[in-house]
């Protein structure tokens, strides 16, 4: 179960559509990047990066990503949020083993 940051609950608005991407990786991190069209048509995009346990490690919403679709914004938050995840990782392991 992901424990959402105050950066999730305040991007949040279940009345827009919007489309997602959930993926758990080898390590048991889970990333969910969200992207969305505002009221105005501005794509917006959330990105979470979530320990095995559920706690947030990393939260960032983005209120505009201009001129990218949805689709471009998404995998571009995919991407990014991987490489999150893998540095957030690599300082867990640097820190537990040194």
């Amino acid at each position: 179960m992901r424990i959402r940051g105050d950066v999730f609950w305040d991007w949040a608005d279940p009345t827009l559509h919007h489309r997602s991407h959930e993926e758990t990786l080898s390590d048991g991190t889970y990333i969910d990047v969200q992207v969305r069209l505002s009221r105005t048509g501005s794509t917006q995009m959330f990105i979470g990066v979530y320990a095995p346990a559920g706690v947030a490690i990393y939260e960032e919403s983005f209120d505009s990503r201009p001129n990218e679709t949805m689709t471009r914004a998404l995998a571009w938050g995919v991407g990014y949020a991987r490489k999150l995840a893998t540095r957030a990782h690599a300082a867990n392991f640097i820190t537990a083993s040194g």
